[in-house]
């Protein structure tokens, strides 16, 4: 992982390099999750690589070998966002196909807005209509991440959490301003602006992301991919998920 500098904040960042002339892919994980294990390890890394395209990755602040940060002001979507845009600004890259999962694509979506210019197609995996509803529980979430140890969480969901960050090996304490922050979501309205090519494709058994039809049908010309069989974490890796993605950024418009 190389770094740079985003407007004071240390950001981690993996660039393969090379490409065979198509325009560079950026990736954006999830929440408590990092380069690794949401993109290299589920093999989107050199199945893209493979495919000729240059990928970019980026650990999201407050995450992986990024910056950890403990104020609820330092994170939000809109501002991680602009992380993925001076990351590109960086090396020196203009456009980019993007795929965020989860929590990486709802940045993905506020990069789609904010800069329409720099985003030519954009897969949202693992979140559907759940983009536009916001995302409900934070605080037990909150709480679970805080807790001295796993045993003390009794909730079902905020336990998955904390096991997952603590499988990771996060920052407990930063993600959990994370999740605290303003989550804004984006509004009906504003998914309806969004110009690129968008295709969402989200686990048939995911109870986190909502709908993927239902978010499409919001955004003009947006395509849904129900990913077959698998829910929140397992639909990441899945193959059909990755080869309709490489399908939707190799048709032509």
């Amino acid at each position: 992982m190389d770094f740079f500098d985003s407007d004071g904040v240390e950001i981690a960042y993996l660039d393969t390099g090379g490409g065979d002339g198509k325009l560079p892919v950026l990736l954006i994980h999830g929440f408590a999750s990092n380069v690794a294990t949401n993109w290299v390890n589920t093999g989107w890394v050199s199945f893209l690589t493979k495919a000729g395209y240059r990928v970019i990755a980026f650990d999201n602040r407050g995450h992986g070998e990024s910056q950890k940060l403990y104020d609820l002001v330092d994170y939000g979507a809109p501002l991680m966002a602009e992380d993925a845009r001076r990351l590109l600004d960086h090396l020196g890259i203009g456009r980019v196909n993007v795929i965020g999962y989860s929590m990486g694509a709802r940045i993905a979506a506020f990069l789609a807005v904010a800069h329409p210019e720099r985003v030519a197609r954009v897969v949202f995996g693992g979140l559907g209509i759940n983009m536009v509803r916001g995302m409900a529980g934070t605080g037990p979430i909150a709480r679970a991440l805080e807790a001295a140890s796993i045993e003390d969480v009794t909730n079902p969901t905020a336990r998955t959490f904390r096991a997952f960050a603590e499988q990771t090996k996060s920052d407990l304490k930063a993600l959990a301003a994370c999740i605290r922050s303003s989550r804004a979501p984006i509004s009906a309205e504003m998914a309806s602006e969004i110009a690129a090519p968008v295709l969402v494709a989200v686990g048939s058994t995911d109870v986190i992301g909502g709908s993927a039809d239902e978010l499409a049908a919001l955004i003009p010309g947006a395509r849904a991919y129900t990913i077959p069989d698998k829910d929140h974490n397992r639909a990441v890796g899945d193959r059909s998920f990755k080869a309709e993605t490489l399908a939707f950024f190799e048709t032509s418009t």
